[in-house]
């Protein structure tokens, strides 16, 4: 769709270029949502190409998604064999309900940054214990969990003229043992509930709700609990409120259905221990 209101695109090469953030600014990154609908209260849009941030990196510590990094470029990504949680990249790329054309060109960070319950790009990086780094409008710099930086449907920790800069995986969440679940309403339908839940190598059991509530939910155990203890912790740790409420489903059917496939992922790691 044409943005007929835009007057200028700015194209900063590196931070200082930035332009000062002003009201009708938008950052431009894959732009699959921005050019999706009309924007007419957006008067400059300020494309983030020309950083030319490399999109993947690993090293030592672990692996940076560069804000800009596409779908399709992580979905590519040649894992270290040592990488267990590997399988992940690919389950939640193809729990997008999207095109190989929106791959090509949607970002991990526009993901993160529209904080839909259902962005697979979330799920993956909440469940990998991701940490994001977020350039301020002030010049500064400050960072927060993936956990932390979704704080409900399409809210987040951002501030205006704040900008997402990457989402560091440590090398340890990419080395546990991972089990994936994921439900729609339809069979091609939008993440209803998107479960996660890895195990530590001292047995510790990490789960990670998304999709079916509104904002990322982690739980954590010392050791793979029986599975009342889990139902309890999920009940006890999910408001109703917490659950998420559109055409795609009902908060009792997300309710009852994460509560099925935290069972499923329970019992399936349960066996790998």
């Amino acid at each position: 769709m044409d943005l007929n209101t835009i007057k200028e695109v700015a194209h900063p090469r590196q931070r200082e270029q930035l332009p000062v953030w002003t009201a009708g600014d938008a950052w431009l990154a894959g732009g699959t949502w921005l050019f999706s609908e009309p924007q007419v209260h957006l008067t400059r849009l300020i494309d983030l190409a020309d950083f030319k941030w490399p999109a993947l990196t690993i090293s030592d510590t672990g692996l940076t998604i560069a804000a800009t990094c596409t779908v399709a470029q992580l979905d590519a990504l040649a894992c270290p064999p040592e990488w267990l949680a590997a399988p992940l990249i690919n389950q939640c790329c193809r729990a997008f309900l999207a095109s190989f054309k929106i791959w090509k060109t949607a970002t991990v960070g526009g993901n993160l940054c529209m904080s839909l319950p259902a962005g697979p790009m979330i799920s993956l990086t909440a469940a990998l214990d991701g940490v994001c780094t977020v350039w301020t409008a002030g010049g500064g710099e400050q960072r927060a969990s993936v956990v932390d930086f979704v704080t409900g449907n399409q809210r987040n920790v951002l501030a205006r003229g704040d900008l997402l800069r990457q989402i560091a995986i440590p090398l340890a969440a990419l080395q546990r043992r991972t089990a994936f679940r994921q439900i729609s309403l339809t069979p091609v339908g939008r993440s209803a509930a998107l479960l996660i839940g890895s195990i530590g190598g001292e047995g510790a059991l990490t789960l990670t709700v998304t999709a079916s509530t509104v904002r990322p939910v982690q739980l954590s155990f010392s050791k793979i609990p029986g599975a009342g203890e889990l139902r309890e912790a999920l009940r006890h740790r999910i408001a109703d409120g917490l659950y998420h409420d559109d055409v795609h489903g009902k908060p009792a059917w997300r309710k009852h259905m994460t509560l099925r496939l935290a069972e499923e992922i329970r019992a399936e790691l349960q066996g790998l221990v």
